[in-house]
């Protein structure tokens, strides 16, 4: 898919343990920077999707507004991803995302409080309980259009993965993603309780297509050729154009300089840019420590088993449906 990845800011009000994107003293992308970045991509790169990121990017929300609005105004556009930890959700968002035709919000939520809490840590003590305050719009997330829970699975909880699915589901939520933590070491041992979560939770996803429940696993349809990054017209918080989007991570940071491809005022040909997107899994492969290169495979390759293995019952769910 053609798309456009906006990293409207670095900052963020959290500090996930599995995540490596949060940095301080960052500049963020302006509103006239997102306008900018939306028209480059719509009349220039031939529009698709867009992916608002962070770091947070509801800590900056006239800039996710004005990008919003800007890719409203474009045909080319067909979808707006929101992506977001759900602190910066309120009535007034909820509202003008119910207004929105092109939206998609997805919400970080790893599943029962002990489990979320345990691998979030607030910057300070202002910033409220993740798990409470999405909780405490629930029922408005549930009358909004096209709301995706991402369910990220950190290894020390990977044995846990399917209750906490289960506990997802109870709330009402039926769009999903799954996202085992990449980029990170995992343990024979966590691989292992990985693998047998995946079992479960296919097995439980199965059982709710067999009785008809809508349940939508976004994983069946997004492929992208570096695991859990994004690759496309990445435009960074500082304006800077890349392929991808690998130099989010701490630890790869340093790849931004041999990604760099461009910028807002000096933007690539569409040529320039499919060819350094070309050469990224080879900076990726070159630059990782091979225990976590080995890891985020072994996750990836799980991750992909989990799904061709709904592939058929998604397909004859369809088929169910259709019919019916």
């Amino acid at each position: 898919m053609n798309q456009l990845i906006l990293t409207v800011t670095r900052a963020c009000n959290l500090r996930c343990s599995y995540c490596p994107t949060a940095k301080d003293g960052w500049p963020s992308l302006s509103e006239d920077d997102a306008v900018s970045a939306v028209r480059l991509f719509a009349q220039e790169y031939g529009g698709g999707a867009i992916k608002l990121f962070g770091g947070e990017p509801l800590l900056r929300p006239r800039v996710v507004r004005a990008a919003m609005e800007e890719a409203r105004a474009q045909p080319s556009i067909r979808w707006v991803y929101l992506s977001t930890n759900g602190l910066g959700l309120n009535t007034d968002w909820l509202n003008y995302l119910k207004d929105y035709p092109k939206g998609i919000l997805t919400i970080s939520l790893d599943g029962r409080p002990e489990d979320h809490r345990a691998e979030r840590i607030a910057v300070n003590s202002a910033v409220p309980d993740a798990y409470d305050h999405v909780l405490s719009i629930k029922q408005d997330l549930l009358r909004t259009p096209r709301v995706v829970i991402t369910q990220t699975i950190a290894p020390a909880r990977a044995a846990a993965a399917d209750a906490n699915l289960a506990h997802l589901m109870d709330l009402g939520f039926w769009r999903f993603n799954f996202l085992p933590g990449y980029y990170i070491p995992w343990t024979s041992s966590q691989l292992t309780a990985l693998d047998e979560a995946f079992a479960q939770m296919s097995e439980r996803i199965q059982a709710r297509w067999r009785r008809g429940e809508k349940t939508y696993v976004r994983n069946l349809f997004t492929w992208a050729p570096t695991p859990f990054f994004n690759t496309g017209l990445v435009v960074d918080a500082d304006r800077t154009i890349h392929p991808s989007n690998v130099g989010l991570s701490g630890a790869l940071d340093h790849l931004r300089s041999e990604t760099s491809v461009g910028s807002l005022n000096d933007p690539p040909s569409r040529e320039a840019l499919r060819e350094r997107t070309q050469q990224v899994n080879q900076i990726l492969e070159a630059s990782l420590e091979p225990h976590v290169l080995s890891s985020t495979r072994d996750v990836d390759a799980k991750l992909s088993e989990f799904c061709r293995g709904l592939y058929p019952h998604w397909a004859a769910y369809k088929r169910r449906g259709s019919a019916a």
